[in-house]
């Protein structure tokens, strides 16, 4: 090969060189006045939807949550890690960044403005995907068929997320709870109603970080000389002595009504309370309030069973007599 050949050779190949670093530095160099966007390959999008990265970029972060922040091109800065109590995330060289309450997307442009300008990365491609949202649920606690935390996106009312948690169950208490994430003392009581489909005024706002607690119904019990001795649910003071003897059946014909008692659990042992049954059936005598936990104790008159015993043997006897005078 001659001399000069070699010479238009070498110079093609120089200006073909020149020319691919030329068009690489075009590429990498933003134009006056224009933001560039970064370029996204089918490689990043497919790394987007295996990340199963929020499709709502306006999705608040919040603590506790546990987010995975991916940069591309720079794998070594990708890291998977929980919003701390701070509300901050600690990411490589940037160190600690704040992010809850911020959206993913103000999030990602957060970070792609650090990485920059630290001189860390040019035009950063950074996308926050979220695998635990713990900040955007409501925990149902309690008398719920299902208790734990639910998504609350979008709008949500309290029997939304009783209903999401399963329902009330055969246990539950008409008091409810709602707890206010950071501000403990801040709490909403309720009362619920027996039915919940006439109770709009209590169906109240939930929002994320809510914690809901569905009280459990007490049980009082009614012992003793009763037709149905059993147990039976509470709410508070709205049972008295005379609607659990109702809910029992009623006494029988050899109970000593005079003699019946309250049976109460105390911080210092059981407590007996006398009650006069017969004066507050003849309302000669307050009804009693029951408490959770009371146990009603009708007890049985000797006196009456014997009496009772002997009239029914003295009725056989009778019985049997007329029966011989009629078939001797």
């Amino acid at each position: 090969m001659s001399r000069r050949n070699r010479t238009l050779i070498l110079r093609s190949v120089w200006l073909f060189v020149a020319m691919s670093f030329g068009l690489q530095l075009l590429a990498q160099t933003p134009v006056s006045g224009v933001a560039q966007q970064p370029a996204t390959s089918d490689s990043q999008t497919a790394a987007t939807q295996s990340h199963g990265f929020l499709p709502n970029s306006n999705a608040k972060l919040g603590v506790g949550d546990l987010i995975e922040v991916v940069v591309f091109g720079v794998p070594d800065l990708s890291t998977k890690t929980r919003i701390s109590g701070s509300g901050d995330i600690y990411l490589p060289l940037i160190d600690y960044v704040h992010v809850a309450d911020l959206s993913t997307d103000e999030a990602q442009g957060l970070i792609q403005k650090r990485l920059e300008d630290g001189g860390f990365v040019r035009n950063p491609h950074v996308l926050i995907s979220v695998d635990e949202s713990i900040s955007q649920t409501v925990t149902v606690m309690g008398e719920v068929s299902r208790p734990g935390p639910y998504p609350a996106t979008g709008e949500r009312h309290l029997f939304d997320m009783i209903s999401a948690a399963g329902g009330l169950t055969d246990k539950a208490g008409r008091n409810v709870t709602i707890e206010h994430r950071g501000n403990p003392g801040e709490r909403v009581d309720l009362q619920l109603s027996s039915n919940l489909a006439d109770d709009s005024k209590n169906n109240v706002d939930v929002f994320p970080g809510d914690t809901i607690i569905v009280s459990r119904a007490g049980i009082i019990y009614v012992v003793g000389d009763v037709s149905h001795p059993s147990g039976f649910m509470i709410e508070d003071t709205n049972l008295s002595v005379l609607k659990a003897l109702a809910l029992a059946g009623g006494s029988t014909r050899t109970s000593d009504l005079k003699k019946t008692k309250i049976l109460r659990q105390t911080p210092n042992g059981i407590q007996e309370i006398p009650i006069n049954l017969k004066k507050v059936l003849y309302n000669q005598a307050p009804d009693v309030a029951l408490m959770k936990g009371d146990v009603l104790f009708v007890p049985g008159s000797a006196a009456k069973a014997a009496a009772y015993r002997t009239g029914e043997a003295a009725m056989s006897f009778s019985t049997a007599l007329a029966v011989i005078a009629v078939h001797p």
